[in-house]
């Protein structure tokens, strides 16, 4: 019997292994990076144990040294969360070559599945649907452009291995193929160390719709229903939702029934995820569905599959890796009300979704009945640029769809995290957007509706700027108000008066507040009544925290920073330098000093949080000269490229 589990990751997923073994009484043990020293999980566990350096080549992903250390703690089972080593059949080989219990399939099934290609192959046996496309191992260039072109635009080119988006691009005209397949393999190569890929058609109008399964030894297997996870950007998942809108009883029972005979031909064990795309432009229908891949681990989204069913997923994969039989049989499994979680990720939606590092200088969401954060941060801690941005998964539970999205808008709008930028304000309106209340949405939804659910929202600037105004004359306006106090018990004299008294209308005074390096313009009023804000009586609550070059406010789940106007330190305007959008590793540097460039023309690309970032000229030119390699790690605003701007004829 599994008594003690080395948790081989890190973050929230850590952490929340950590809760369940250690509510099962096991002792957890857990790994760490450089980075990693004095994060959450390892303040959560038992024992922990350091495994090299920052990046995750060196560290997370050594299997060499996460096996070490389980024989050094003398960890009876490995529980490898997801991502990392999750899905990496050597290293579940290695665990039962070095005695210890991968929770999880075995190393077959894992092979079986961790090749999408391959995975499809097997489904077309067993008489699973799936997408129409190329799955071979012919990987030429050449090749995989003609087999586009027979597929039909638009179609997918995906890496076969992993998953989270990486390696994955829409390619949506012939010419722009070849960029598109180069940027995949590159990314796949990355990530997973494979850069081979497939190409498959694009289903239009498409939901994504994944079943929740879990296999045991004796040859059971069953499904938890069935997560929404439509809502994605750079194909990588925002919002997720379950049970999916719209879904019928004769899909629920095809998809899920299909799922199980997925596990089943590949001699699952544990608990996995079947992905399906679904043609949703006629509604969903039993005979629109096909496979794309098999996830065999957790998902990041399983939380929302437990507060439907009252279930802990983590326990079950416990007591199946104990060898017990499933739990509950598939008619006992109870689907209750609704549950939608959102991933809140340290990046900015305003500057294209780049990544946010830094201290974490307040972390607080709303509590209430029905809401869950699962987090790997707390307050203080450093958001670091070597792995995923998440912040913590925002979950919440009601009796139907409409209240569970009003819910976990509000608690998105009413948190305070400030430090790093990030996306709680774009996921509140994704989450109260008409179209994804009536259910008229697809994969697509967000790319199509983007300026809107990101635009600023102007009003909110009145309450910053009022906000900080009332912050920095705080000091003044209490030590009027005290000697006013100090004075009431003494004879009134007009020239003692500080209640704003004069003989015509109420004195006003305009002060410059710097919000976000824009200046917004803020009016007082003096009146005997005191001190008045416009602004100030917005309804919007703002979350205020200092630091050292101003104020972060955070209103309605958006950070601004904000500090009075300092007209003595005024910043020069322009720049021929092209700077890192983010620290990170460059990748690739696509030009040389001398090269006549125009806008548009990408210059390098920067590595950050495991996806890649492409950096444009942003106007004609002539590069002056290239400061950094490609393989070097800089730092944000590290001057990668100078050049200088043409004139104009």
């Amino acid at each position: 019997m599994i008594d003690s589990v080395l948790i081989a990751n890190r973050g929230e997923i850590a952490c929340r292994v950590i809760r369940t073994a250690r509510q099962m009484g096991l002792r957890t043990i857990a790994v760490y990076s450089d980075a990693d020293r004095s994060a959450r999980h390892v303040r959560a566990a038992d024992e922990a144990y350091h495994i090299g350096p920052a990046p995750a080549a060196e560290s997370y992903l050594d299997a060499a040294k996460v096996i070490a250390v389980a024989k050094q703690s003398r960890a009876i089972a490995i529980h490898p969360g997801y991502g990392f080593l999750s899905e990496n059949a050597a290293f579940a080989k290695a665990c039962a070559d070095a005695g210890v219990i991968f929770i999880g399939p075995g190393p077959k099934a894992i092979e079986a599945m961790g090749q999408k290609d391959r995975a499809k192959a097997l489904m077309e046996a067993a008489g699973v649907p799936v997408v129409p496309g190329y799955h071979g191992d012919n990987q030429g260039p050449a090749f995989l452009h003609d087999q586009a072109r027979q597929i039909g635009y638009p179609v997918l080119i995906k890496a076969v291995s992993g998953g989270g988006g990486k390696g994955m691009r829409l390619v949506e005209r012939d010419e722009d193929f070849p960029a598109a397949l180069e940027s995949a393999q590159r990314e796949g190569q990355n990530a997973f160390g494979d850069p081979n890929v497939l190409i498959e058609r694009f289903v239009k109008n498409p939901r994504h719709i994944e079943i929740q399964v879990f296999a045991d030894s004796h040859g059971q297997a069953v499904h938890l229903y069935e997560r929404d996870c439509s809502l994605q950007r750079r194909h990588q998942k925002v919002i997720e939702e379950a049970p999916a809108p719209g879904m019928t009883a004769a899909l629920r029972e095809a998809m899920g029934a299909a799922a199980v005979k997925a596990a089943l031909a590949v001699g699952y064990q544990g608990a996995g995820t079947v992905e399906f795309i679904v043609d949703g432009s006629n509604g969903l229908n039993s005979d629109g569905f096909f496979f794309m891949e098999m996830n065999t681990r957790l998902q990041v989204e399983h939380p929302v599959t437990e507060a439907i069913t009252g279930q802990d997923l983590v326990a079950w994969q416990f007591d199946i890796a104990n060898g017990k039989p499933l739990p509950l049989a598939q008619s006992a499994i109870p689907l209750v009300g609704h549950a939608v979680e959102a991933r809140l990720y340290a990046e900015d939606p305003e500057n294209g979704f780049l990544p946010s590092t830094g201290r974490l200088h307040a972390l607080s969401f709303a509590d209430g009945e029905g809401v869950r954060i699962d987090s790997g941060v707390e307050m203080g801690d450093d958001i670091s640029p070597f792995y995923d941005p998440m912040i913590a998964k925002v979950i919440v539970h009601a009796d139907n769809r409409a209240a569970a999205m009003a819910k976990l808008a509000s608690v998105l709008r009413q948190s305070a995290v400030a430090g790093p930028k990030t996306n709680a304000a774009f996921l509140a309106q994704l989450a109260s957007h008409p179209d994804f209340l009536a259910e008229r949405f697809d994969t697509g939804f967000i790319d199509a509706r983007l300026d809107g659910l990101i635009a600023p929202d102007h009003g909110a600037r009145h309450v910053v700027a009022a906000s900080a105004v009332r912050y920095f004359l705080q000091d003044r306006v209490e030590s009027l108000a005290a000697a006013k106090s100090l004075r009431s018990n003494e004879p009134s004299s007009p020239w003692d008066a500080t209640d704003g008294f004069q003989l015509g209308a109420p004195r006003r005074q305009t002060m410059a507040v710097v919000i976000d390096g824009e200046e917004q313009l803020q009016t007082l009023s003096f009146t005997k009544e005191g001190m008045g804000l416009d602004g100030s009586n917005a309804t919007a609550s703002p979350h205020i925290f200092p630091v050292s070059d101003g104020l972060l406010v955070v209103v309605d789940g958006r950070q601004y920073h904000a500090k009075m106007h300092d007209y003595e330190h005024e910043e020069e305007a322009g720049s021929s330098q092209i700077g890192a959008p983010m620290h990170g590793k460059v990748t690739a540097i696509f030009v040389e000093a001398g090269q006549a460039v125009a806008k548009g023309d990408r210059l390098f690309i920067v590595e950050a949080m495991k996806m890649e970032h492409s950096v444009v000229a942003p106007f004609d030119g002539v590069i002056a000269a290239v400061a950094a390699r490609a393989g070097e790690q800089v730092e944000e605003g590290f001057a990668v490229v100078r050049y200088e701007q043409e004139e104009a004829a």
